[in-house]
């Protein structure tokens, strides 16, 4: 099972920031199409960005102008920035490689991780 590994979640008010990372080994982080995955209280899991190694980066709808990806391949780590934070954001991060399609659609490739509490409350 390859390991990646959340982090940076925590409680923040709204219109607040937090910057996630997720570290894994260069061989998947470094090669790969990569994404953000979100999960609320009783929703599925949401794509809420991607980041394909020749350049191509897709936001949900929900968060796009708020939330930024990006990769840093010498640290073999992906970033989600965020900002202006609404309750709704309110869930469970998650990164993953992503399997990428004709379409253009994208699917998780690993079994989830723990992931990082992300909670916008005040």
């Amino acid at each position: 099972q390859v390991q990646l590994v959340e982090s940076g979640g925590g409680l923040v008010q709204p219109g607040g920031s937090l910057r996630l990372s997720c570290s894994g080994p260069a061989s998947i982080i470094s090669i790969n199409a990569m994404g953000w995955y979100r999960r609320a209280p009783g929703k599925e899991y949401e794509l809420v960005a991607a980041s394909t190694i020749g350049g191509t980066i897709t936001y949900a709808d929900s968060v796009k102008g708020r939330f930024t990806i990006s990769r840093d391949n010498a640290k073999n780590t992906i970033y989600l920035q965020m900002s202006s934070l609404k309750p709704e954001d309110t869930a469970v991060y998650y990164c993953n490689r992503l399997r990428t399609y004709d379409s253009g659609s994208y699917l998780p490739y690993y079994s989830w991780g723990q992931g990082t509490q992300v909670t916008v409350s005040s």
